[in-house]
């Protein structure tokens, strides 16, 4: 090992030191503040390194050295410092978990009643799980609880469809429109097609252009090794007893795929059977929350799984797949759903929701309690407080929102920059703005300068009267021990000089000029 190395090396031990602690329940305690599990696949040479040690036993730098000198080094020193996408993941686990708890007492809807094995699904079970796109994870809830995905499998067929055959050729046999119709009607659009891939018939469509070529189970192969790639080859399961039950249970789907047919909406040759075999298998898939969550990271992460960094969709595919799970997502909910929350998402009515937040993280929600239109009641009420808590664009639009990308100390510097430049600008409409997101009026700046003492010097006096108007202090000292009135007066504007001299009196004028 180099001397540059070993120094590095030296820093990370360091930084995974808790309390003077290095062991390993102490090392697994710092990595699991920054979002990180010692099982995560990308620090399988760290954790291999340290199995011979016991949970409490100090282990000493030679021993897991090669980790933090080799493969592991970047990733660790991202999360020391607080460069993963999420800095303060504490902090942001701590409002999934309030939110978690906000919705848990909610008892609206019923299971899923039309698929006898869904009907037996525990009414208040409940989960939600974090993957970000770093492979930051946080679940809560009954995680270890596996449920079938159901229409949670749609994005994913049509994804591996556009991945195999490329847009032209899948948009040949469905739409890409919204269908203002219930997700099972018995409806195509006017040139004959289903209107999207996530109501049924399109799904039936995506399933039929899966490699048509290959033998039913070489077929079914193909989705469930996809399925363990978008999960980082996370445990991906199956529900035979589901997939009986769908399709003992599927008069509709049978009379979609044969309205289809009988428009000539398939491709050549397709067999009606094996599709529907294929479509009904890909439905009764089994995952668990955390899972979930790392397959919507994918997706949020342009196709490259987090946890594996192996790319399984190309860009384009994520995005066009984003595009219409934006505006179709949601069964006859999905427009209200777009204005609402504005997020890329999936219902199944397994009470499975998976939400993908491009460039930051994938969120996966399970809970069988369904509303009138077949979504999860809790699922949803929990993506509003999501989007109502964060603002995953940056745009803070109100005083209770915040941008989890960013330290929270960086966005307390960045609201007392923007304040006193508006006041320096004399842009009330600005200041009016955040004082309506219950900003502090005397928020300081690096300097320690109010947006009194900005206003003050760029004489600025019906900004004063605002401010003052709010209980803006005339007695705050910047770094140089200058008060509002002191600004004002080297400025020399009168105006404001007498707006701020009878409310903070400093004796004779002259003995305060410069």
């Amino acid at each position: 090992m180099r001397l540059d190395e070993d120094a590095n090396a030296r820093k990370l031990y360091e930084g995974l030191t808790d309390g003077g602690e290095r062991s390993r329940t102490a090392i697994e305690r710092v990595l699991r503040d920054t979002g990180l599990a010692i099982d995560d696949p990308r620090l399988r040479e760290l954790d291999a390194l340290m199995q011979g040690y016991a949970q409490t036993v100090d282990i000493p730098f030679e021993a897991i050295a090669p980790a933090l000198a080799g493969a592991n080094r970047t990733l660790l020193s991202r999360a020391l410092t607080g460069d993963l996408v999420i800095p303060d993941f504490t902090a942001f686990c701590a409002e999934i978990t309030g939110m978690f708890e906000g919705v848990r007492d909610c008892r609206e809807g019923e299971v899923a009643a039309y698929i006898p094995q869904l009907a037996r699904a525990d009414p208040d079970g409940f989960a939600v799980a974090v993957c970000t796109i770093d492979g930051q994870r946080f679940a809560i809830g009954d995680t270890a609880t596996r449920y079938c995905v159901q229409s949670t499998c749609k994005p994913i067929n049509y994804a591996i469809a556009l991945d195999r055959l490329g847009v032209d050729a899948v948009h040949r046999h469905v739409g890409r429109e919204p269908s203002g119709h219930s997700f099972n009607a018995i409806t195509l659009n006017t040139a004959g097609l289903p209107h999207n891939p996530m109501i049924n018939a399109g799904a039936i469509m995506c399933a039929s252009l899966i490699a048509p070529e290959q033998s039913a189970a070489d077929r079914f192969d193909t989705v469930m090794q996809t399925w363990s790639a978008l999960a980082g080859k996370g445990a991906v399961g199956f529900d035979n007893a589901v997939f009986l039950s769908e399709r003992d249970t599927a008069d509709r789907n049978f009379a979609l795929a044969y309205f289809m047919r009988e428009n000539g909406a398939f491709p050549e040759g397709t067999d009606l059977k094996a599709t529907l075999d294929l479509y009904f298998q890909c439905c009764s898939i089994t995952v668990d929350a955390p899972g979930m969550a790392t397959i919507a990271a994918t997706f949020a992460n342009g196709g490259v799984c987090p946890l594996s960094n192996d790319r399984v969709f190309t860009s384009d595919t994520t995005k066009n797949c984003l595009s219409l799970m934006a505006s179709c997502g949601l069964y006859d909910f999905s427009g209200e759903f777009a204005f609402t929350v504005g997020l890329p998402a999936k219902s199944g009515v397994s009470g499975a929701l998976f939400i993908t937040i491009p460039g930051v993280c994938g969120i996966a929600v399970w809970s069988p309690r369904l509303d009138a239109l077949g979504n999860s009641v809790r699922g949803v009420e929990f993506a509003r407080r999501l989007a109502r808590r964060f603002a995953f664009d940056g745009l803070v639009d109100t005083a209770e929102q915040t941008d989890p990308r960013r330290r929270s100390a960086e966005a307390a510097v960045d609201q007392a920059t923007y304040f006193c430049a508006a006041a320096a600008k004399g842009d009330l409409t600005e200041l009016r703005r955040l004082v309506a997101r219950s900003i502090d009026v005397n928020l300081t700046d690096y300097d320690g300068r109010t947006a009194l003492h900005l206003a003050a010097s760029e004489g600025r006096a019906d900004v004063l009267r605002y401010l003052l108007s709010l209980g803006a202090s005339t007695d705050v000292a910047d770094r140089w021990g200058n008060t509002p009135l002191d600004d004002a007066l080297r400025h020399g504007d009168a105006e404001s000089i007498a707006v701020l001299q009878p409310i903070f009196p400093r004796g004779s004028i002259e003995a305060l000029a410069y």
